[in-house]
């Protein structure tokens, strides 16, 4: 959706996020307060810039199964996974978050990503009952934690997992749902507590050359033991084989430094200094309510697992996501 903004926006204290999540509230006023709120399973994050597809007919299931690095030919109604597209070479396309109602698959997926999406599930339909079609501009995504005893809208399509649910509610419906539903929360704070809990995100973690070894999405977005999709033959011979070329670390940043290194920023060890070789990047960095900065960091697997980096220049002590 062209320049989104969405009319939670309005609601007081609210500061609009830049990108990727440009159109949502970044925060309310309170960083801090929100992330402990969130924690604590209370409020919801509007995350109505996502954008949102479906399918739908009688082959639906059987068909993503085939496209999929996912396990979804009997994915019971109601339950929530996750799944990847790859390259013909493996590497990281889209990352779907997904759920049957029974009669639809209803997925959300990264901002600008529907229309590529799309068109790649256009060109491999074939002989298949399917139909697939954008629903962002009827339906948004809001997301309640765990924990939260809100209730969900009357046939609002559900999405629930470990980490809370994701509502699809009717876009028209969203400030009326916001209304009752308690503490609004910006997307700052969901994003703390997304690096606090190593979970990946696509464009942030993710470049043109990542695979799913380097993440750790192969525990939640891959099956590895299902038939061929594209890119699963660097899928199970990077399992079988060897190992991947990266690794995603978790990074306790020095509280000292004023500003968070940005998503981009090279990578280093603090051994060698400034001016040392680049071993890798920062994806996403937060100020987390009780581990001060943090981030997320995509280095090179042979970087000693115990070493001091230099991330953007803030020295930063790592822990092990994906083992060396």
């Amino acid at each position: 959706m062209p320049s989104y903004a969405s009319p939670l926006l309005s609601l007081p204290g609210a500061v609009a996020a830049d990108a990727p999540d440009a159109g949502v509230a970044a925060h309310y006023g309170d960083l801090f307060k929100e992330q402990r709120a969130l924690a604590a399973g209370e409020g919801f994050v509007d995350l109505s810039h996502r954008e949102i597809v479906t399918v739908t007919g009688p082959d639906r299931l059987s068909w993503l199964h085939l496209l999929l690095t996912q396990h979804v030919s009997e994915l019971a109604p109601g339950h929530a996974t996750e799944a990847l597209i790859l390259s013909a070479k493996g590497h990281i396309e889209h990352a779907l978050y997904l759920v049957d109602d029974g009669g639809t698959v209803w997925l959300h997926t990264e901002p600008g990503q529907a229309d590529s999406l799309i068109a790649y599930l256009e060109s491999m339909k074939f002989f298949y009952r399917v139909d697939v079609a954008d629903r962002t501009g009827e339906f948004a995504v809001v997301h309640l934690p765990a924990g939260s005893i809100a209730p969900a809208p009357d046939g609002a399509v559900v999405r629930e997992t470990p980490h809370g649910r994701d509502l699809f509610v009717p876009r028209g419906e969203l400030a009326a749902f916001a209304e009752g539903v308690g503490q609004p929360i910006g997307v700052l704070a969901y994003e703390a507590l997304r690096v606090e809990g190593h979970r990946p995100r696509l464009g942030r973690e993710t470049d043109h050359r990542t695979i799913p070894h380097e993440l750790g999405w192969l525990d939640s977005a891959v099956h590895l033991h299902k038939g061929c999709y594209r890119g699963q033959e660097t899928v199970a011979r990077v399992q079988n084989l060897g190992r991947p070329p990266r690794r995603l670390v978790f990074l306790h940043l020095d509280g000292s430094e004023v500003t968070l290194p940005e998503h981009g920023a090279e990578v280093r060890l603090a051994a060698e200094g400034g001016d040392g070789r680049v071993l890798g990047f920062v994806t996403t960095s937060a100020r987390h309510h009780e581990l001060g900065p943090i981030a997320l960091a995509l280095v090179k697997r042979n970087v000693p697992e115990d070493a001091e980096l230099l991330a953007g220049g803030t020295p930063a002590a790592q822990e092990v996501i994906v083992a060396a």
